[in-house]
């Protein structure tokens, strides 16, 4: 069995989602996973990304890593989406091989035979458009006051782990103007913490959990 390392933390809600789900696919495997987390800070992770230090925010990530292969770990996972905007650096810094976010999305895509998507997420996630690593699907971003309403939102989830009924329908409504204004076939919840919101069968919307397809890369590699 494979130990995977988990920096947690990038946030808290997000790491405990991964955990509750990780463990409990693992039971379901009749498989004890066999896992090291490693604690990093939310708010100097963001203060990194929104100073565009990815050098600093890789060599601060790949810190955790290093301390978790120590532990045993034989691979890494980053349960949040926005701190893979420095993955091309940080690939260049750790010593483990990472369970990369976006190849279990693209994985997914390309057999629900989906070609357009948007996101939800951070303003940083949303504006990145997974920074170039998704080839086979177009990413259509939302219009500059809907990508600031949905940051703002996914901020307030961030800071208060709780769902607010307005926030949520607001987003049902973006996600069906993207639909019809854009022809956009699936939104991908590439936010963790919108799992406190909503899920794939509450959202109202078409939508793709990334953190499931993430948590189910990770399961596979404990299973090993």
């Amino acid at each position: 069995m494979a130990c995977v390392g988990v920096i947690g933390g990038l946030g808290v809600g997000a790491t405990v989602h991964y955990y509750d789900k990780i463990t409990a696919a693992c039971k379901a495997r009749g498989v004890s996973p066999d896992l090291v987390i490693a604690h990093a800070d939310v708010d100097y992770g963001q203060d990194l990304v929104r100073a565009g230090k990815l050098d600093e925010l890789a060599g601060y990530l790949a810190s955790f890593i290093r301390r978790m292969a120590r532990a045993g770990a034989a691979a890494a996972a980053i349960p949040a989406v926005t701190p893979h905007i420095c993955i091309a650096q940080l690939t260049k810094l750790t010593p483990l091989p990472l369970i990369n976010i976006v190849d279990p999305i693209a994985a997914e895509l390309r057999a629900r035979k989906i070609r357009r998507v948007a996101l939800f997420g951070t303003t940083f996630t949303m504006e990145g458009s997974l920074w170039g690593q998704l080839a086979d699907a177009e990413i259509v971003k939302p219009q500059p006051d809907e990508i600031a309403f949905v940051g703002q939102a996914y901020q307030r989830i961030l800071d208060s782990q709780k769902a607010d009924a307005g926030d949520a329908r607001s987003l049902r409504r973006i996600a069906a103007d993207l639909q019809r204004r854009d022809g956009v076939e699936a939104i991908l919840l590439a936010g963790t913490d919108l799992a406190v919101m909503f899920d794939e069968t509450t959202a109202g919307f078409p939508a793709i959990d990334v953190a499931r397809l993430h948590i189910d890369a990770i399961v596979e590699t404990l299973s090993l």
